[in-house]
């Protein structure tokens, strides 16, 4: 059985590309601008695709594909701010994370022409933090949004203030700020996944999982359970090996345990970044039980998709292009079945 998975770059393109059996090809391309780092699906219609062009003047942009997932550039619009590196819809409103100048957007969108519904968002908050590194942290960046359905819920780490906020509709149906989940100075909160009540942060600056309590009022409150490297054997801090992303699939028949994936950057290591494996069974920090090494330079986003959540797909942004892994030992390895070492600059990923 063939696969479609589309890919977001740091060139000026989102590629459609194919995977069956041993095999991982580039189909197709569409040119959309510069830097588009991250896309996400309209949550009732996979063939529209939204993406943040991750520039100076931040752009939106909507890409349409046909049955053969080659995409056309239908529509786009400012992003409310610079430097978009993560984007998701939410029913007819897309949020948008402009990591440069550390704000929050929501943007009007639809299914139907003409997809983007303002020249620029109706909302946008402006975060303020700041924190110790400030290389890094001399004030916010708003690093993800993250749609929780359970609690209609959009969180937002934010690497430069280390926080994470947590966004709701107040009972006029506007989208305010209710809350946050602090975390340790410098740590530098970029994602986030949540299972089963908890919240577990990926702390970029730290290399580490924090996990707290996420209780569904925000007014609740929230406890600290714990903390874990990333790593075996993680270096003295600071240093340039930074984690980048998190996924928590949900279990299913053919992989019935929850476990955590997290990709590393920046390895010196021979065999490249690695990719993490957490088990979650620990009443207080996940416990890091596998550390699989990819051959990829500077892992980014990651994503887990096919029957069964069964493959998981990574790219280098430096070197080893992309490569697909098979979920082995039910969820608590990895075994690389197809790669393309030609792909250039990949940053993510949506299965179709």
């Amino acid at each position: 059985m063939a696969f479609t998975i589309l890919g977001s770059s740091y060139t000026n393109d989102v590629y459609t590309y194919t995977f069956e059996h041993d095999s991982l090809t580039l189909k197709s391309s569409v040119e959309v601008g510069y830097h588009p780092s991250w896309i996400t699906f309209h949550p009732e219609d996979k063939s529209l695709v939204f993406a943040g062009l991750e520039q100076e003047e931040g752009e939106i942009v909507a890409i349409k594909y046909d049955p053969e997932y080659k995409g056309t550039k239908v529509a786009e619009s400012y992003s409310g701010g610079k430097g978009p590196c993560s984007v998701v819809a939410v029913k007819d409103e897309l949020f948008i994370a402009n990591y440069s100048s550390g704000s929050v957007a929501v943007l009007p969108i639809s299914k139907s022409a003409p997809y983007i519904l303002a020249e620029s968002p109706t909302i946008v908050f402006t975060l303020n933090g700041s924190g110790p590194n400030q290389e890094r942290q001399s004030s916010s960046h708003a690093h993800q949004v993250f749609y929780y359905a359970e609690y209609d819920e959009v969180l937002v780490p934010d690497l430069g203030g280390d926080r994470v906020y947590r966004l709701k509709k107040d009972p006029s149906g506007t989208w305010k700020i209710v809350g946050h989940v602090d975390h340790d100075a410098g740590s530098g909160p970029r994602h986030v996944g949540v299972y089963d009540g908890y919240l577990y942060t990926l702390l970029e600056l730290q290399s580490s999982i924090a996990k707290h309590s996420l209780p569904r009022s925000p007014n609740s409150n929230v406890e600290f359970k714990g903390k874990a490297s990333t790593m075996y054997n993680p270096p003295p801090l600071p240093n340039d090996m930074l984690a980048a992303e998190i996924l928590i699939p949900k279990p299913n028949a053919a992989y019935t345990t929850p476990y955590i994936y997290v990709s590393n950057r920046n390895s010196p290591h021979s065999e490249g970044d690695s990719i993490a494996i957490f088990s979650l069974s620990e009443p207080d920090a996940p416990e890091l039980i596998a550390e699989i090494r990819t051959g990829l330079r500077h892992i980014r986003g990651i994503d887990i998709g096919g029957p069964d959540d069964r493959y998981l797909i990574a790219g280098g942004l430096f070197a080893g292009g992309i490569k697909v892994f098979e979920r082995t030992d039910a969820g608590k390895s990895l075994k690389l079945v197809a790669e393309n070492t030609d792909i250039e600059s990949p940053t993510g990923f949506l299965w179709v």
